[in-house]
């Protein structure tokens, strides 16, 4: 049986999929995935600030390849990621879900699909800071460079 459902093929997008810059988030959801060539940490966020996308979520990925071992640890050293543990090499999810910091965020479009990208980070201390110099520059793209 068929159905006619008008719209459907119109490419439509909410808020969540249109939210780019900075955001100060708390860590919801961590998961490892195993890729054979690419394995990486799955992350969920919840956005805090700014107040007009708190409670949102966000998901991206940080992968664990040898080349992008230095972003993982990026994020793990400002997001307060517990420094004996990362001394020792180790990723606990668990430990993962509750840290806090900035994070920038940009989307990009591939082949029609649209990409997440966690793009830098920053302790959570510096998120007043940030957040005035995003404001206070009309064009965000030097404000997003201070990160």
């Amino acid at each position: 049986m068929k159905r006619h459902l008008p719209g459907l093929h119109e490419q439509t997008q909410n808020e969540n999929d249109t939210a780019e810059g900075l955001f100060l988030v708390r860590v919801e959801q961590a998961f490892y995935r195993w890729h054979s060539q690419k394995p990486f940490f799955a992350l969920r966020f919840v956005i805090l600030e700014p107040k007009e996308h708190a409670g949102q979520s966000i998901s991206g990925r940080l992968y664990c390849t040898v080349k992008a071992l230095w972003k993982l640890n990026w994020f793990l050293r400002d997001f307060g990621y517990d420094p004996d543990l990362l001394g020792r090499d180790e990723v606990e999810e668990k430990a993962l879900v509750g840290l806090r910091g900035v994070v920038r965020i940009s989307r990009t479009v591939l082949n029609g699909r649209s990409f997440l990208n966690l793009e830098a980070f920053a302790p959570t201390g510096e998120w007043e800071e940030l957040a005035v110099a995003s404001i206070s520059r009309p064009d965000g793209e030097e404000a997003a460079n201070d990160l």
